[in-house]
């Protein structure tokens, strides 16, 4: 049995694309939330602009 490469993570070609394609969801995902947040928070006190 040929055991597959692995790289200096320890991990495989496909497990590390895996783990990235979940790391660029996610960090998307985090950055949407941010956005609807900070735009939340814009509308009840913007924080440029008048008072």
């Amino acid at each position: 049995m040929a055991e597959e490469a692995r790289s200096s993570s320890g991990l495989t070609e496909g497990e590390a694309k895996e783990f990235h394609n979940v790391l660029m969801i996610s960090m998307g995902a985090f950055f949407v939330m941010n956005a609807i947040a900070h735009g939340l928070i814009w509308g009840w006190r913007p924080w440029f602009g008048p008072y």
